[in-house]
């Protein structure tokens, strides 16, 4: 219980710190814009453009659509520099990678939005309509669903499908983007937020080949490790969970229909089954680094036996706990009148995927800053979670619809994309929003990192609550709902 008054006053802390940022004097607006600004005589001879994004994975790429799809900045010169070669996909591999997402309803629309969600369902998409979540250590089971069963509470999709989709709709957008691939950055140099005699007035980036251009407008989409943040000097909150997760693609038993998530939590951390077809689903298995490695090393069969006992096997759950879930369950059933959700049993698993099987450590960060003077973050670079909600590339999305719109009304309004009075708007509102999202998850990836009687009674009675009286559970936030590997 240590570990998690630590880690939520921690939080706390950042966001009482993140809170005051919005009332930030003239000073200190002004401060934000001070890094290392260099002076030179040859600035006017690079190319300058109106935005740039640093960084093609999902976000970045998304960022790139939505810009150069906005009517508001039609004219606008913007640039995506990717490091890596072009990801084009002329037909769907026969197989399927462990690079998965949990695409929200949200990042659904935006992607339509932008003319990549068809793409992406024509190319394979697999959506699920119930999630059913419960613990290995008692009974308690919660089950999410639609009220209308003809919606989909979220769609799994391999990150390559999402990407290739993007590549091509920036393809048919040249005219207003231009995308620069193998393009690395070695570079950054920052402007003064006042221009003094020479200096240079826009954010300059070096590429490795040794092209310079400038932009007015910085858009850091390159990941957890960012060089954009970590040049700029913006401090970040983050620790490691001393956890790792494995991922594998499952071959199943038999064919079923496989639109329902299955998430379980296990005394070393939650296992997930997501849908990927009738036949296959994603692994998602966060436990400790010995464990996981351990579970690498094992042959194909005794990995299948590990995964279907961690879905299927009773031994981790205590005597005491069912006897106070027994008494719990009887009070509850006599002041509320719903049943609860029928238990259900997930598919067995038969095989995996060839060298599908692979791992990564998980950890959290947030940057305590996501803007400076002409520079903005978004995803990964700006904010990191456990994967265990699922809410990493759809937070990415989040801040894509967010910036998109704050800038597509600062063009309408004659305003410069770079300046901060309006990046702060995008600051506050993102900040706002993620915060809170960052804070329940982790409180829920401590409180099951537990095998204490309080915290298991505590987490009996959270999810049988829940599960017997349906309002709460329609209001419940999308922290519970799905599960993602980014």
């Amino acid at each position: 219980m240590h570990k998690i008054t630590k880690a939520t006053l921690a939080l706390h802390d950042l966001g009482r710190c993140l809170i005051a940022e919005r009332h930030l004097s003239a000073i200190r607006i002004i401060s934000r814009g001070l890094v290392c600004a260099q002076h030179g005589d040859d600035y006017k001879k690079n190319e300058v453009y109106d935005v740039i994004i640093s960084g093609g994975g999902m976000v970045g790429s998304a960022m790139a659509c939505s810009l150069g799809m906005d009517p508001n900045l039609e004219g606008k010169k913007i640039l995506l520099l990717e490091a890596g070669n072009k990801k084009v996909m002329d037909e769907v591999p026969d197989t399927y990678s462990t690079r998965v997402s949990s695409i929200s309803p949200g990042s659904a629309t935006l992607l339509s939005g932008i003319g990549a969600w068809e793409q992406i369902t024509k190319m394979r998409c697999k959506p699920y309509k119930k999630m059913q979540v419960w613990d290995a250590c008692s009974d308690a089971l919660i089950t999410f669903d639609k009220e209308n069963l003809q919606d989909e509470m979220a769609y799994i999709v391999e990150n390559d499908i999402v990407v290739a989709a993007l590549t091509k709709q920036l393809d048919s957008l040249s005219e207003n983007v231009q995308v620069k691939y193998r393009s690395k950055v070695v570079k950054y140099t920052w402007p003064m937020p006042h221009q003094a005699a020479e200096s240079i007035p826009w954010v300059q980036v070096t590429l490795a080949n040794g092209e310079t251009i400038q932009t007015k407008l910085l858009i850091g989409a390159d990941g957890p490790n960012s060089m954009v943040r970590r040049n700029l000097g913006i401090p970040t909150v983050k620790w490691n969970y001393d956890q790792s997760a494995v991922v594998a693609v499952l071959h199943l038993s038999e064919p079923t229909e496989n639109n329902v998530a299955w998430q379980r939590f296990l005394p070393t951390g939650p296992i997930a089954m997501l849908p990927l077809s009738d036949t296959e689903s994603s692994l998602v298995w966060s436990t400790s680094h010995r464990l996981a490695e351990e579970l690498l090393e094992l042959d194909e069969e005794s990995f299948v036996d590990a995964i279907n006992s961690a879905f299927w096997s009773n031994e981790n759950q205590s005597e005491l706990i069912e006897t106070a879930g027994s008494v719990f369950r009887g009070a509850l059933s006599a002041i509320m009148p719903f049943a609860g959700s029928p238990r259900q049993l997930p598919p067995s698993v038969a095989g995996i995927g060839p060298k599908s099987r692979v791992m990564f450590p998980l950890g959290m960060g947030h940057a305590s800053e996501y803007i400076r003077h002409r520079v903005a973050l978004i995803g990964d670079a700006a904010h990191r979670v456990h994967p265990l909600a699922g809410q990493g590339v759809n937070l990415g999305f989040g801040d894509v619809a967010c910036l998109t719109q704050l800038l597509s009304q600062a063009a309408f309004n004659g305003k410069d994309l770079g300046a901060i009075q309006h990046l702060l708007e995008y600051e506050t509102e993102r900040q706002r929003h993620n915060l809170p999202m960052m804070a329940a998850i982790d409180l829920m990836k401590r409180l099951y990192s537990t095998n204490s009687c309080s915290c298991l009674c505590v987490r009996w009675w959270f999810l049988q609550k829940l599960d017997m009286y349906p309002p709460p559970k329609s209001r419940m936030p999308t922290v519970l709902l799905v599960l993602e590997y980014k």
